[in-house]
């Protein structure tokens, strides 16, 4: 074969140690993979013998990966030596690589530049050394390495711009790892406990689905997506205090919270630290009620449930309720950067979830998929001519929630780190608990569930009563320290502006304490308490000794009245 400029790429050519300047052997086989340049130049890789251990990156090259005449045995491309020889110095074109193989070796090529774009422009800034009274400390942060660039980039060269192949890895990993059947991806936490309630308001359900007027037992100490759904369908959340130091519903309140109008409870594991499983399972199973399990902060945490009768069971969080959801925002256990998933073991509710986040659509082929059903054309379904387009029929008022497949790449990277950010987030918490246990007299500190190893968001503390600290004044000392806080989320919901005028018209909602029944009370006693006095600070896998040994020191000076002013600024 003789040297086709304009057909280079792909293309095996041979060249002559003399006329490359390379020493060692008498002839060389190269991969071209440029064009030539308006110098003449083409770059190439080496193809050498892979019979024996290949320094550096390499690619293994057999005959059926060839258009052409076969190469040498045990061939393999080398990927970390590029060379650009000018045309006057190639020899004759031996054999062509078929177009397939071609591509994954443009692709490799891409994502070894890819990783070494990291290297150069993330590693050097993620491994900045820590100054104390200097750098800041984050209550959360990605925490990823070239693999999560490389996953990204991979799924962009593809140009599936929609849920893809990476989705069904992620979601088929994510199942298996939860031990559930179904995880479905969505767009964020938020759309995760949307779908997860919604689908419980499905006629498909007869008379357990959840109907506008019934009531949904959650909690005001948390996040409001955890809530907003159950309000927005026009369903009516009734609050149940909390307790501390686990900061999770008080179970003693289910059956007071208890009418003929509940349907399900929907409540979160509170930063990663469990409500009372084995009790809430037993409530909902007692009176046919629903359960959801927000565990968008909670992800690889663990409980020992009694409830299979002689022999304890150990399981993930998200894997008891009905229905589990997920976050993958960054500050989350693992990020897709927006993201989440619903997650359950009934295939009914998998096919009602999958439905809201996909339009409505009573079709549930994937995404570029025709007639999986196989009747496509032939059902009779509401008063539609028979035969009507089945990827066209819409059984329920739905959304577009789907993710991308680009998000869904990163999770895929970020999962084969999940067990050591669990580890990780469990020691970081474990040596703040430690290092603050002597303020035990100043602080109520957080504890873990009974029965539970809790996969923790962050570490928890509430200024105590009459101490002379001001919750308000420690944040400030804190963040002018450069060691970022977050408040448990609403504190207490019912006090927020979103509630204005339902507490002005006393409807909408009810709220349980243990100082008075359901009521139209805004006044959940430790709820408010830790509105008031609680904050937490980060557990993220990032987080470093010497920065968790910061934070003890910097809340310890505060508590001994050692504070001093910090020269760190809010970036």
């Amino acid at each position: 074969m003789s040297l086709n400029p304009s057909h280079c790429f792909g293309g095996i050519f041979q060249v002559g140690s003399d006329r490359a300047g390379l020493p060692g052997e008498k002839n060389f086989l190269l991969l071209a993979i440029s064009e030539p340049d308006p110098e003449g130049n083409i770059e190439f890789l080496p193809i050498v013998s892979g019979d024996k251990e290949l320094p550096g990156e390499a690619i293994p090259l057999s005959d059926k990966d060839l258009e052409g005449p076969p190469i040498f045995p045990d061939a393999a491309i080398r990927l970390d030596t590029r060379r650009s020889f000018p045309q006057s110095k190639i020899g004759n074109k031996v054999s062509h690589l078929a177009p397939a193989f071609a591509e994954s070796v443009l692709r490799a090529l891409t994502l070894r530049e890819a990783r070494r774009f990291y290297r150069y422009s993330h590693l050097p800034k993620l491994a900045e050394p820590f100054v104390p009274g200097r750098s800041r400390i984050p209550y959360a942060s990605r925490v990823y390495d070239e693999k999560e660039i490389a996953t990204l980039v991979d799924s962009s060269l593809d140009f599936w711009l929609t849920a893809g192949r990476y989705a069904e890895e992620f979601e088929a990993r994510f199942a298996q790892y939860l031990g559930v059947k179904h995880c479905l991806l969505t767009n964020s936490g938020s759309s995760a406990n949307l779908l997860a309630f919604m689908a419980l308001t499905s006629r498909a359900l007869g008379d357990r689905r959840v109907k506008r007027g019934d009531e949904v037992i959650t909690v005001a100490a948390g996040f409001p997506t955890t809530v907003a759904p159950i309000i927005q369908y026009g369903a009516i959340p009734v609050f149940l205090d909390i307790t501390l130091p686990t900061y999770n519903m008080d179970c003693d309140l289910l059956e007071a919270a208890l009418s003929p109008k509940t349907k399900a409870v929907m409540v979160a594991h509170t930063l990663g630290n469990p409500f009372d499983l084995d009790r809430v399972l037993s409530f909902c199973r007692k009176h046919d009620l629903w359960l959801i399990e927000d565990c968008c902060d909670a992800l690889g945490t663990t409980y020992q449930s009694e409830l299979r009768g002689l022999r304890s069971e150990v399981r993930l969080a998200g894997s008891f309720g009905h229905l589990s959801t997920f976050s993958f925002y960054p500050p989350h256990h693992i990020t897709m950067g927006e993201g989440g998933a619903v997650c359950t073991g009934d295939p009914e509710l998998k096919r009602l979830v999958e439905s809201f986040r996909d339009w409505g659509r009573d079709c549930h082929c994937p995404p570029g998929k025709d007639n999986t059903c196989g009747k496509r054309f032939s059902q009779q379904l509401g008063e539609l001519p028979f035969g009507y387009d089945h990827k066209y029929v819409y059984s329920h008022f739905g959304y577009n929630l789907k993710v991308t497949d680009m998000q869904a790449a990163i999770g895929c990277a970020q999962l084969d780190k999940l067990p050591r950010f669990v580890d990780a987030r469990r020691r970081n918490w474990r040596l703040l608990r430690e290092g603050l246990d002597d303020l035990s007299g100043r602080f109520i500190l957080p504890e873990a569930t009974l029965k539970s190893d809790p996969s923790w968001f962050g570490f928890l503390l509430t200024v105590r009563e009459d101490t002379g600290i001001s919750r308000d004044r420690m944040v400030a000392h804190l963040e002018s320290a450069g060691i970022q806080t977050r408040m448990l989320f609403a504190g207490n919901l019912m006090r927020h502006p979103c509630f204005d005028e339902m507490r002005k018209d006393a409807q909408g909602y009810l709220a349980v304490s243990r100082d008075s029944g359901p009521s139209t009370s805004t006044a959940l006693p430790f709820t408010d308490q830790v509105m008031k006095n609680s904050f937490w600070i980060g557990v993220y896998p990032g987080m470093r000794d010497e920065m968790i040994d910061r934070v003890i020191q910097v809340i310890k000076a505060f508590d001994s009245g050692l504070a001093r002013p910090s020269t760190i600024q809010e970036s």
